[in-house]
């Protein structure tokens, strides 16, 4: 595995990935804060598709990705993954409608845990998923982070 850093108004995130793909995006902080592994090659250069897409997200001037990913994950995780794809830009979805989308009704709670290992945060963009009632829940980097995240594409919306 490859991996750089690129800095961002959320704090500075690990990406890495092979060379064909973009498997893990990591925050600075919060329950999905990662640091390399040993044996992966530190290459500042790496994922400059990505790094470019990113930064664009972060000015307001990008609302889709077009990268190429390789998220890991069950079949389940995956499926959900793919569902979080399709929540519009500015807009969220609640774990129980994520769930009712996949064809799966009673699996809010499994969508939730499928939602907390989202390799590809941002990318894939697990920050849109919110309570039934509304309220911000677990994020990996942290609620300030989802936070700053919904902000910035409801201030960019439309």
């Amino acid at each position: 595995m490859h991996y750089c850093y690129h800095d961002t108004p959320i704090g500075r995130l690990l990406l890495a990935g092979d060379n064909d793909s973009l498997r893990l995006i990591a925050f600075p902080e919060g329950a999905m804060r990662r640091s390399p592994e040993p044996g992966w090659t530190h290459s500042p250069g790496a994922f400059r598709e990505a790094r470019r897409q990113l930064s664009q997200y972060f000015s307001g001037q990008r609302k889709t990705f077009d990268l190429e990913l390789r998220p890991d994950g069950t079949p389940f995780q995956l499926r959900v993954l793919k569902e979080l794809e399709q929540i519009p830009y500015g807009a969220t979805a609640s774990y129980g409608e994520v769930a009712k989308r996949i064809g799966r009704p009673g699996a809010a709670r499994a969508v939730g845990a499928a939602n907390g290992r989202n390799p590809l945060p941002i990318v894939i963009p697990c920050h849109r998923v919110v309570g039934s009632d509304g309220r911000l829940t677990g994020f990996g980097g942290g609620i300030a982070t989802k936070q700053a995240l919904l902000q910035l594409e409801q201030g960019q919306a439309g």
